[in-house]
């Protein structure tokens, strides 16, 4: 009796001790020691060289599926069954991000990619390296660093995400169910290798070039919705045009602005970029209609970086988008109204770089601030996500992430990286303090972000060197009743921030690199 009682107590504390460990090596910390504190101010101004590159980091579909009810949400009860595409006796999903769980792709739209810029003053070359992905996490970032080799030259890398939400999960978000992630680990993988192949492609492209600046910080305005109060916007397009210094030829477009690419919508199952697709086409290669070029395109390689858009800033399923070249007005989601949006962003870019208020630039010299900070994880949700594994992301410390934070500038421009989805009066200004918030105080990130960045153009790259999620004034954190604005519900951010600290650490953090840049 007493043996098998202690045969028993033995296995217990193995099993114990076996969760123990796999819950500790979900949450361990996947680069220790890893910090970055980086300072770098070019001399003097120089020539400048720019490079690009384009990198498909497109999946290959083997299995696909039949949707019987035409949900877009695989449940084997209601009829759905899969394709054996490769034959292996077991479904292969690519889980789409954004939206509802067991949303599988069903084949491929058009291509996903790692297009990369590198920008070289003479003495400082960093890469921005923009995904059609829903997120990359920091440790993700960090391995994409150390995949780059010395030889390309490159002093420092940012990695951004489109936050596209109809491309595979990378987060763990969106898999078969809440406790399984959606991540295909040789995807990632793939990824990884692909961005840093991205970054010595577009260093190894450098050419002489200057730089032509312009903006449009109204006329996109209509293509957005804001879905909570208070309704501030983002939705300034900010340009910018590389031509080749010798041969007048475009290198590449830079076109930032603040939108969720989810015009698709949740019932979408075909891999797609969604209007980054349509917009960067237009300025690479024109518009066509019906067969025809109706507008030239520039050439070159175009990317398109997304800004401040927690709120969060969407083109919706309601949301009437109309084609530039005819009279069909787009309201549910479809490709035709992505292609629609996608051309009215192009011509918009088009006309404000042929404008005669664009600026040239010929020299510069880079000035960069870029540092670790640690974010404190009050989200319950995530806790748990990530000590179960459905999220794949260290822990620095204890229920803490490590994180970065970067700003820099070059002439006239100046470019500030946020880990996340910035609401937009973080940055614009306009944080109200409504009654029913949950700590009741004022709004405690001001200044406005924008408005503390130095030089004419200012660009706010928004899921850039990490994705933590919304980052939500703490005067308008709003979990428990009553409700801002005598809502009937909590309003929806909070369950995707890591917790109501989140905003006003971003905005100290960013705000002192900043005035390092002074």
């Amino acid at each position: 009796m007493k043996k098998g009682l202690v045969r028993f107590l033995i296995v217990v504390l193995v099993a114990f001790g076996a969760l123990l460990l796999y819950l500790y090596s979900n949450i361990r910390d996947r680069h220790p020691g890893y910090e970055l504190d980086l300072h770098i101010r070019s001399e003097s101004p120089g020539p400048l060289r720019i490079g690009f590159s384009a990198v498909p980091i497109t999946p290959e579909i083997q299995d696909t599926w039949v949707d019987s009810d035409g949900d877009a949400y695989y449940d084997e009860s209601k009829g759905d069954h899969y394709v054996d595409g490769n034959g292996n006796g077991k479904f292969d999903p690519f889980w789409l991000a954004g939206f509802q769980n067991r949303r599988p792709a069903n084949g491929v739209h058009d291509d996903l990619w790692a297009r990369t810029v590198v920008i070289d003053d003479g003495q400082t070359k960093i890469a921005l390296v923009v995904l059609d992905v829903i997120g990359f996490f920091h440790d993700d970032i960090v391995d994409v660093r150390t995949l780059i080799p010395e030889s390309s030259g490159i002093n420092y890398t940012i990695v951004a995400s489109t936050h596209n939400h109809e491309a595979p999960d990378l987060l763990g978000l969106w898999g078969s169910s809440h406790f399984q992630s959606g991540v295909n680990q040789d995807y990632l993988a793939s990824i990884k290798q692909k961005a840093a192949q991205s970054v010595v492609e577009a260093a190894a492209g450098l050419r002489p070039a200057r730089l032509r600046i312009s903006q449009d910080l109204q006329g996109a305005r209509e293509l957005l919705n804001d879905t909570r109060l208070p309704h501030v916007f983002d939705p300034g397009l900010r340009c910018i045009q590389a031509i080749d210094a010798e041969t007048d030829e475009t290198l590449g477009v830079l076109v930032s602005w603040a939108d969720h690419p989810e015009t698709l919508w949740s019932r979408n199952l075909l891999i797609t970029s969604d209007f980054p697709h349509f917009l960067r086409s237009a300025l690479e290669n024109g518009i066509d209609q019906g067969g025809q070029l109706v507008h030239a395109g520039l050439g070159g390689t175009a990317i398109y970086v997304n800004g401040a858009i927690g709120g969060l800033m969407t083109t919706d399923d309601d949301l009437a988008v109309s084609d530039p070249f005819s009279d069909e007005v787009f309201v549910k989601p479809s490709f035709e109204k992505a292609r629609a949006q996608g051309h009215q962003l192009a011509l918009l870019v088009l006309k404000s770089l042929e404008s005669a208020e664009a600026e040239i630039i010929e020299e510069g010299g880079i000035h960069l601030r870029a540092k670790t900070i640690d974010v404190a994880l009050d989200n319950i949700l995530f806790r748990v996500g990530a000590t179960l594994g459905v999220i794949d992301r260290g822990f620095s410390g204890w229920m803490t992430i490590r994180s970065e934070v970067a700003a820099f500038t070059l002439g006239d421009l100046s470019f500030l990286c946020a880990p996340g989805e910035i609401y937009p009066e973080i940055v614009e200004g306009g944080i109200e303090a409504p009654e029913g918030g949950d700590f009741g105080i004022e709004p405690v990130e001001v200044p406005a972000l924008r408005s503390q960045m130095p030089g004419k153009y200012k660009f706010v790259l928004g899921m850039a060197n990490d994705e933590i999620g919304y980052i939500i004034p703490k005067s308008e954190w709003d979990e428990d009743p009553p409700f801002l604005y005598g809502a009937a519900k909590s309003p929806y951010g909070e369950i995707n921030s890591p917790g109501p600290q989140t905003g006003p650490v971003l905005h100290r953090e960013l705000l002192e690199i900043l005035s390092d840049l002074d």
